[in-house]
């Protein structure tokens, strides 16, 4: 970077942002070596000295007490079973419903896309949506946790956005060939759409993955609760299994256990999004920035 050319408000405008950023990593990066480093720790260390980077202070005991309970394992899959059906659900919504809304030519777009937004900010409510639930006979299903919320607003909006920045004459070339509109949106805008569809993927899946309250609401099967309501459990409540702890372990240790099992489930827990994110990252600025800039 040639700083020649910047003022000197520039340099100084360009030293106070990289100051911001280093905070801004600081603050992120140092929470999360903590909770890794302490998942790590003997618990006794940890309660009495705090973090120690002596490897004799460090055990693997929280990982092997959080597998040895089958609630953790069975809430395991069912988060990424509901995490990838939502988003899968969510993104297939929304691209049949943007790719419409994005063509001039929709009679009627703009009251349906302001009927939409209007439910952005008017909802029925927790009773009203329980009831609805209730009464179509999702309730304690899967289903109760896909569906109520595939259809995004903000995301048809981005997507809508997207496809009105995609060439109008590929479309129009696609027609002349003899594609019908359901040909032209999975043969030639879909593959086209892939940045954005990656990035409401990952939108769907860590919104989902990170959700607990509907499944406390809807499911009452332990069969089903996500993994989010069996880390509820373990670090609200403060109650691991007896699968966890063990059937004879003494209150004091049980404690000690219970906070190594705190920090070794959020690392569990995190693991999916971690190994994602590297993967959609290359698609965050042509996906997010063109979807929400053009048009």
């Amino acid at each position: 970077m040639n700083m020649e050319m910047y003022s000197q408000f520039d340099k100084r405008m360009l030293w106070v942002n990289r100051i911001i950023v280093c905070f801004l990593v600081l603050i992120t990066v140092v929470p999360l070596a903590y909770v890794v480093i302490a998942s790590f720790m003997d618990p006794t260390t940890l309660l009495n000295k705090g973090i120690s980077f002596n490897p004799a202070d460090w055990t693997v005991q929280g990982y092997k007490r959080v597998f040895a309970d089958s609630a953790i394992i069975r809430g395991f899959i069912n988060s990424l079973l509901y995490s990838f059906s939502f988003s899968l659900l969510t993104v297939f919504i929304t691209m049949i419903t943007a790719y419409p809304l994005s063509r001039p030519d929709l009679y009627g777009r703009g009251a349906i896309m302001s009927f939409f937004v209007i439910t952005m900010f008017v909802g029925g409510g927790l009773i009203p949506t329980y009831l609805l639930i209730r009464d179509l006979g999702m309730l304690d299903t899967i289903w109760a946790i896909i569906l109520p919320g595939a259809l995004n607003v903000w995301n048809i909006i981005i997507a809508r956005t997207y496809f009105s920045g995609l060439p109008r004459e590929l479309s129009e070339a696609a027609t002349i060939d003899g594609a019908n509109e359901i040909q032209i949106l999975f043969k030639v805008m879909l593959p086209l759409a892939k940045p954005i569809m990656f990035v409401l993927f990952l939108y769907a899946f860590v919104g989902q993955w990170n959700s607990y309250f509907d499944a406390m609401i809807y499911l009452k099967s332990p069969d089903l609760q996500p993994l989010q309501l069996v880390l509820r459990n373990i670090l609200i409540q403060n109650q691991p299994s007896q699968d966890m702890v063990g059937a004879n372990t003494a209150m004091a240790e049980m404690k000690q256990l219970a906070e190594l099992i705190k920090y070794s489930t959020i690392v569990i827990s995190s693991l999916p999004l971690i190994v994602m994110y590297p993967f959609f990252q290359k698609y965050f600025d042509k996906g997010v920035l063109v979807g929400s800039i053009k048009g």
